[in-house]
């Protein structure tokens, strides 16, 4: 537990470092790195096998599209709206393109499908 904490202070900590730097947009790469992935993945695939361990890689892919929709109503957003309005509202976008990846993945996965 203390190591997530560590990881998320270097995290954080280096995101705030790039983002006053000139090179400030590759803040937006250091969320993206595989941390809790690799921990989830390695627990995953010594518990569980290969199969599961390969599902919970695909179903990471599919969940790119969230991320990519929120990421999307920011940069549409933000020239139109203040700064906290902009994040809550990509907020609320991320949610629900979650919630329909999560209803539609149990329905197509699910072992009894």
């Amino acid at each position: 537990m203390l190591l997530k904490c560590v990881l998320g202070v270097v995290a954080v900590l280096i995101i705030a470092l790039l983002s006053k730097s000139k090179s400030f947009f590759i803040a937006g790469l250091i969320p993206l790195f595989p941390t809790f992935a690799l921990i989830a993945h390695f627990i995953i695939g010594t518990e569980r096998g290969t199969q599961d361990l390969r599902t919970t890689a695909l179903f990471g892919l599919w969940s790119l599209i969230p991320y990519a929709v929120y990421l999307l109503v920011v940069y549409w957003l933000s020239v139109r709206l203040s700064l906290a309005s902009t994040l809550v509202m990509a907020t609320i976008a991320w949610a629900i393109v979650a919630a329909i990846l999560l209803v539609t993945w149990s329905r197509l996965y699910s072992p009894g499908a």
